[in-house]
């Protein structure tokens, strides 16, 4: 694994404050990291991804703000400037994604085509 200094990608203070909140939840497996990338599918052709899984050769590693993440090195060319943020209001939870480098979205902003 590689270890990378200037994040591809940022993560909003709302997004770091959910990640390290998760990654203080009882049992969760330290041995873990956060994992953000891509994979086919959804409806507009790519589904953002981001979940905790265990590093891969090929990952690169990033730090932000304490929370360490790895994204495979394939993945950057589509995700190169992306916001990843987190909102706990009512009306809107979760996750959401801004990417630079979509050409379309869908309606649920979880799939996306470049």
């Amino acid at each position: 694994m590689n270890t990378m200094i200037q994040s591809p990608i940022k993560l909003t203070t709302g997004a770091i404050a959910e990640i390290k909140r998760l990654m203080n939840e009882p049992g969760f497996d330290a041995s873990n990291v956060l994992r953000i990338g891509v994979k086919g599918g959804g409806c507009s052709g790519l589904s953002y991804m981001l979940g905790f899984d265990k590093a891969t050769p090929a990952d690169m590693e990033y730090e932000m703000e304490g929370v360490t993440f790895v994204m495979d090195k394939a993945h950057e060319m589509y995700l190169a400037g992306m916001e990843v943020d987190y909102q706990g209001g009512l009306n809107s939870r979760g996750f959401t994604f801004t990417n630079p480098n979509a050409s379309t979205t869908c309606g649920c902003g979880t799939s996306f085509a470049v």
